[in-house]
C-alpha cells in the first residue's frame, strides 16, 4: 500500500501545489489504484507519474467543492482513450452522479467502460475480499466525508517445522493445509489448520479526511490508524480563520493524531499563502505536538509497510 499525492494545495492551484487528488496504490493487493478526490488538472499530474488511468477502479470524492471535483469529467473522458475497459465506481456525496452525468452529457462525452455511482452516507460503503471502507461525515461548508480504509487481517505463517515434526512432508499438501479448515492426509489423519498456522497478520489501516473543522470529534474514526492524512490549511495561530472557513490548523491535526494514537500523520491541503520557509514552520508546529508528522507536496509518496 502506497499513497501518491497528486495535488496538495487548497482552494486554487498554485505553481507549487495543484488542488486535491491522492492515489492509493494497491497494485500488489488488488492490481488497482483508488483515487481520492480529483481536482482540476489531476489528469495532467498523472502524466508525470507511472500511474495508468486504466488501473483506476474506484474514485472516492470527499465533497463537492470545485477544488476536489473539477478534474473529474476530463479524467473520466481520457480514460476511454487510455485502455480503460473495466468498470469504474465513483463514491461520493449526494449530487456527485448528477454532476458527472451533466458534465458528460453537455460535453457530448461517451465513456467506453461501465461507470457507476455510490452516493454515500456514514458507515461501511465498501467491502470486498481484502478491504473494508468506512466513511464519516465531517464538519465543513458542504457535506464532507472522511474515509477509513481497513485492510483485512491475513492468515499467519504456516508452521513448517511443526508439520515436519509431525511427519507431514513438504509439498502441495502444505498449501491445502493453509487454505482449508481441515485437511485429510493420505494416511487418513486429519490436520486442523488452526494447529499449524501462526497468528493472523494484522491488516493496515489508512484514514483520509476531507476538509473539516472540529477535529476532536473524529478521534474514534481515526483511532490507531497506521497513517492519517489530514488537511492543514492554516498555521496554528489562525484558529479563528480556520473555524470561519470550516478548515483546520496544523496544531489541530497534530492534536487529533496524538489523541487517537495514530502511528503517522501526513498534512495535506496547504494554503498557497505559505511558501518555502513557511512550510518548514508548519511542519515544526505539528511536530511539536506529534513528532511523526510529514507535510505532503505534489508527487510525494509514502508507503505503509506490512505489519
Amino acid at each position: 500500500m502506497e499513497l501518491f499525492f497528486l495535488g496538495t494545495g487548497s482552494g486554487v492551484p498554485s505553481k507549487e501545489r495543484n488542488v486535491s487528488a491522492l492515489a492509493l496504490m494497491l497494485l500488489q493487493e488488488a492490481n488497482s489504484v483508488w483515487l481520492f478526490d480529483c481536482g482540476e488538472a489531476t489528469q495532467h499530474q498523472i502524466l508525470h507519474t507511472s500511474i495508468k488511468p486504466r488501473k483506476i477502479s474506484k474514485i472516492f470524492i470527499t465533497h463537492l467543492h470545485g477544488d476536489h471535483i473539477f478534474g473529474l469529467p476530463g479524467l473520466l473522458s481520457s480514460r476511454s482513450f487510455q485502455g480503460g475497459e473495466d468498470e469504474l465506481i465513483i463514491y461520493g456525496p449526494k449530487g456527485i452522479k448528477e454532476y458527472v452525468d451533466t458534465s458528460l452529457r453537455l460535453s457530448g462525452t461517451h465513456v467506453t467502460y461501465p461507470l457507476s455511482f455510490v452516493e454515500i452516507s456514514e458507515g461501511v460503503i465498501l467491502e470486498d475480499d481484502n478491504f473494508i471502507v468506512k466513511c464519516k461525515k465531517l464538519e465543513h461548508g458542504l457535506p464532507s466525508y472522511g474515509f477509513r480504509i481497513e485492510e483485512k487481517n491475513k492468515p499467519g505463517e504456516l508452521l513448517v517445522e511443526k508439520l515436519k515434526a509431525d511427519h507431514v512432508s513438504p509439498g502441495p499438501i502444505y498449501a491445502n493445509i493453509k487454505e482449508n479448515e481441515v485437511t485429510i492426509l493420505e494416511d487418513g489423519r486429519q490436520i486442523r489448520r488452526q494447529d499449524y498456522v501462526g497468528p493472523d497478520k494484522a491488516g493496515r489501516h489508512i484514514v483520509i479526511l476531507g476538509d473539516t473543522r472540529s477535529t476532536e470529534q473524529n478521534v474514534n474514526f481515526v483511532q490507531a490508524a497506521d497513517l492519517l492524512v489530514h488537511e492543514a490549511t492554516f498555521n496554528k495561530e489562525s484558529v479563528e480563520l480556520a473555524r470561519n472557513y470550516y478548515h483546520s490548523t496544523t496544531a489541530q491535526a497534530a492534536t487529533l493524531a496524538k489523541s487517537a494514537n495514530v502511528k503517522q500523520l501526513v498534512l495535506n491541503h496547504i494554503s498557497s499563502r505559505y511558501q518555502k520557509e513557511e512550510i518548514k514552520m508548519l511542519l515544526q508546529e505539528a511536530q511539536a505536538i506529534f513528532p511523526n508528522t510529514e507535510i505532503a507536496s505534489d508527487f510525494y509518496q509514502i508507503s505503509v509497510p506490512s505489519k
